[in-house]
């Protein structure tokens, strides 16, 4: 099973967070199903060519946010909890939000006036959809 996990040397990041970052976001979007078998541990290691204390930190981690579940001699699996791929993309989303405030101060923006930005923006996709209709 190829596994598809990019990871980066040049993200800040350490690698098990990047890892964690990837599964979760496949569940987000729905690519890896409730059930869905996560590579093993050490297919993974080898495949990314990083050490299996790395691959199973990141595993720990999924498992202590419910984003899998692991059987003894069977392996892991994406955890069947409802609304985990929408739970998922609330995080990401807040996440982005928490981004882009940090930004818009370091820019000198004030909070109403990033508001009113991303309203802007959202007006602007509306549009534009509404106008893909016609």
């Amino acid at each position: 099973m190829g596994s598809g996990f990019i990871i980066s040397q040049s993200d800040k990041r350490p690698i098990y967070l990047q890892i964690m970052e990837q599964l979760k976001q496949r569940v987000a979007v729905g690519d890896w199903p409730e059930g869905q078998a996560t590579p093993s541990i050490r297919q993974l290691a080898v495949d990314l060519q990083v050490s299996v204390i790395t691959i199973k930190r990141a595993y720990l981690e999924l498992e202590r946010e419910g984003v899998i579940v692991t059987q003894q001699g069977k392996g892991s699996f994406v955890a069947s909890n409802p609304g985990l791929g929408a739970r998922l993309q609330e995080q990401e989303l807040e996440k982005h939000l928490a981004q882009a405030i940090r930004l818009a101060d370091l820019l000198g923006i004030r909070p109403k006036d990033l508001q009113a930005r991303l309203r802007e923006t959202g007006d602007r996709r509306i549009e534009k959809e509404e106008g893909e209709k016609v």
